[in-house]
């Protein structure tokens, strides 16, 4: 083929590469004007079926132009501006020989010569870390699927930028159901991941300026406490599983982290990716994102003061060193109607409390009667060390699908509350009293002790001792 023929046919395919260009900017174009034309449209047809509309939609997704076919760096920007904790460190994911994950920060020293001291000293005593800092390249790699990344959420100033709860468990669903329909009540934006695993969820809550770790997991306390009045069966140890995990920053520590989501490994098993009330993905999680609304700092202090009247975590079993102020938690006021007229308590090795008939405020109140506040928690924080596996409270209740079940020491507490509301229990004692035995006690004294027909033995330089036996009881 001759040079001028092999130039002319570039010279078109250059003319066909420029015309596809101009044509894919003209449907692009096309598409956006129909987004902006349709969603409203949606959004008010849901509007007028229900009153409401999802929350998690906001006004900005009518014109946000960020979606699955947008330019990635654009994606990585609004990514890094939702899901923003601390930027000097980054945590990987790594599976050890027995298939055990864990989550480690990135330091650039790890085991060079002279330098790193594993596996002798452990990295938090090591005075050598160069954390590598969390970058567009880090998330890239994460959202391509090269390596999992965990973050930090909380700054050095112990503030936050985000506050997520996990929650897992076999009703995980059930629970996540009565968060976010607390959350639409107070109208609180939040977003549902999928957590990793598939076998619970992630709730986000995003903030526009940081606020202090405090008051973002008051928020959070404040929205499971009420959640728990919709839903009793949510357990108190949901008030452990907040990121950040604690009011302060742990000395020498970073504070607990979590995985980002839409990994795509996960991705490609429907997980960690963000779910709507029916525990579908949606459809689009990029325009999705893009929609997400932020919550002020004057929004999150008046949400609290609405959730919660006085303390956060609810109406708690005073102990003897509880120094809370009898106006600081707001007493909960049951009514007849929240209990059945005829209410079975078998009385055994616990308080079986039948559920049938009992509202779930009701239950809420009585599984509190059980539960205080751990002081190692808080003594723990207090002294700016590691809280974890303390939990904040500590509950001696259980449940059966049919009775709430009580230590017997919440008798008297439980009588009070039936005999304030006017209601008759029937009381049924399936206690073990024992059985009686015949025996007799001879004791057997060493020589140098002499019995003088008292009760009281002696001994030769004339000191009493007393043998005291307890009685048990079963």
């Amino acid at each position: 083929m001759k040079f001028e023929e092999l130039l002319e046919k570039y010279q078109a395919l250059l003319a066909e590469n420029s015309t596809l260009k101009n044509e894919i900017k003209r449907l692009r174009s096309q598409l956006s004007a129909a987004e902006q034309q349709i969603i409203p449209d949606r959004i008010s047809e849901n509007k007028s079926a229900s009153g409401i509309f999802d929350q998690e939609y906001s006004d900005k997704s009518s014109v946000s132009s960020i979606n699955t076919i947008s330019d990635p760096m654009e994606k990585i920007k609004l990514f890094m501006s939702l899901f923003k904790g601390r930027n000097d460190v980054y945590a990987k994911r790594v599976v050890d020989k027995k298939g055990k994950a864990w989550y480690l920060p990135v330091c650039l020293n790890k085991w060079k010569p002279g330098i790193c001291g594993k596996p002798k000293r452990k990295c938090a005593d090591c005075t050598q870390k160069n954390y590598a800092p969390l970058d567009e390249k880090i998330i890239e790699k994460h959202l391509v699927g090269d390596i999992v990344a965990g973050i930090y959420p909380m700054l050095p100033d112990e503030t936050c930028y985000f506050l997520a709860i996990d929650f897992d468990g076999g009703d995980w669903q059930k629970d996540i159901s009565a968060f976010r329909d607390v959350c639409l009540e107070f109208n609180i934006p939040i977003v549902v991941e999928r957590s990793r695993s598939g076998k619970g969820a992630h709730v986000w809550f995003f903030f526009e300026k940081p606020v202090s770790a405090g008051q973002a997991r008051k928020l959070g306390t404040s929205i499971i406490t009420y959640s728990m009045s919709k839903r009793h069966e949510i357990t108190f140890k949901s008030y452990d599983r907040f990121f950040p995990n604690q009011d302060t920053m742990p000395k020498g520590g970073l504070g607990n982290l979590i995985a980002l989501p839409l990994q795509k490994t996960a991705r490609i098993e429907n997980n960690s990716v963000f779910i709507n009330k029916n525990f579908e993905p949606y459809d689009d999680q990029w325009k999705f994102l893009a929609a997400i609304k932020k919550i002020t700092e004057d929004e999150v202090e008046k949400l609290v003061s609405s959730l919660c009247h006085g303390n956060e975590l609810g109406v708690l079993k005073k102990d003897d060193e509880d120094t809370r102020k009898p106006w600081e938690t707001r007493k909960v006021k049951l009514v007849r109607n929240d209990f059945s007229e005829d209410i079975e308590i078998v009385k055994a090795n616990m308080l079986f409390v039948n559920k049938s008939g009992i509202s779930q405020r009701a239950l809420n109140h009585l599984k509190r009667l059980a539960a205080f506040k751990n002081p190692e928690f808080y003594k723990t924080q207090a002294m700016r060390l590691s809280t974890f596996k303390k939990p904040r409270v500590i509950s001696c209740s259980d449940e059966t699908e049919e009775y709430l079940k009580l230590p017997r020491g919440c008798e008297a507490d439980l009588k009070e509350i039936l005999k304030g509301l006017e209601i008759d229990a029937h009381w049924k004692d399936e206690t073990n009293l024992g059985r009686s035995i015949d025996v007799e006690f001879n004791p057997k004294f060493p020589r140098n002790y002499t019995y003088e027909g008292t009760s009281t033995p002696r001994h030769s330089n004339k000191c009493a001792c007393f043998l005291v036996i307890s009685p048990m009881r079963c």
